[in-house]
């Protein structure tokens, strides 16, 4: 995951250094503050943050809403996707307010604030013995949906971005690990290396959760994604593939004060074709649920980074040639 909601130019080291100084205390401070606080008076505070960024119309946003308008079906300039747009950067920061808040939950309030279906399907797969992928969108809170994992007695490995500044990285695995998560730090270099501990936590019958509709090494499979071509990543479905485990997508939205919760049956591997060909068709599956339940919830999907290739080609021009 990313807490930037905008990109921007790569700083100085010594700027960056003067910069993880200032921000890293105000933020980790902030991050204990507010789960000492009020619900209410967090959740309008977060809702006041969200109208702000949005009005802005940063980039982060402008590119949210160029996602939305191929979710929507309409031009990028209609305001219905402005409106939408709206919608999800107030999604966006109730799942920062949620997870800000996630430390001081209990099991019975974590458990409570999640309504799931399919967990039928996790069970019988888990029982099998030969590992499970749980595929997320960045949708509602992915973050609750790890604590109710944990929660519900299913401890899991996933990966993560690794962010700037790195106290602040620390301090997520920190909290992501009393959650129940074992967090590998996904970096450029490393991709194999974090492969092969997913694919051995696999082989030990365990769970791995990835969020898997953004591709961060810009090698993932190109997929047909709302009618456009769009890239993301390979990796659950080539564990699957390399390991025998499960591939099951699973779906978010928010419902009033609860996250619902979708696990849909396992994406069955094709049993012709090449690997490549295999991990691509998988892939392709896994989008096609992932369309679906966006189509039905635009306003939880936080998407404000590019993956449709059209867009990809504006950030590397170059590609188009």
């Amino acid at each position: 995951m990313t807490v930037d909601v905008r990109p921007s130019p790569v700083p100085s080291a010594e700027t960056a250094t003067l910069l993880e100084r200032a921000v890293t205390p105000a933020y980790l401070a902030g991050w204990r503050t507010v789960r000492r606080l009020p619900e209410p008076l967090v959740d309008h505070a977060f809702r006041r943050i969200a109208d702000t960024l949005w009005a802005r119309h940063g980039r982060g946003v402008v590119q949210l809403e160029r996602n939305l308008a191929r979710v929507l079906d309409r031009p990028v300039e209609d305001p219905v996707v402005r409106a939408r747009s709206r919608e999800s950067m107030r999604s966006y920061l109730r799942y920062w307010a949620e997870s800000f808040r996630l430390p001081a939950w209990d099991v019975e309030q974590v458990l409570a604030r999640v309504r799931p279906e399919g967990e039928e399907h996790l069970d019988a797969e888990h029982a099998v013995g030969v590992g499970v992928v749980l595929a997320l969108p960045h949708c509602a809170n992915w973050d609750l949906a790890g604590a109710w994992l944990a929660a519900r007695g299913m401890p899991f490995t996933t990966a993560a971005e690794r962010l700037r500044p790195a106290a602040l990285y620390d301090a997520f695995v920190s909290y992501r690990t009393r959650l129940g998560m074992e967090v590998l730090a996904l970096e450029q270099g490393n991709g194999i290396s974090v492969f092969g501990t997913l694919s051995g936590r696999l082989r030990e019958g365990k769970v791995v959760c990835l969020v898997a509709d953004r591709d961060l090494t810009e090698s993932g499979i190109e997929v047909d994604f709302f009618g456009a071509p769009a890239r993301m990543p390979a990796g659950p479905a080539a564990l699957s593939v390399g390991t025998g485990a499960a591939l099951l997508p699973t779906t978010l939205w928010f419902e009033d004060r609860t996250m619902r919760l979708r696990i849909h049956p396992r994406i069955a591997q094709p049993t012709t074709g090449s690997r490549t060909e295999r991990i691509a068709a998988m892939t392709q599956q896994l989008a096609g649920v992932f369309q679906e339940s966006i189509a039905a919830h635009p306003a939880d999907w936080h998407m404000l980074q590019r993956i449709w290739a059209e867009d990809l080609r504006l950030r590397h021009p170059s590609a188009s040639r």
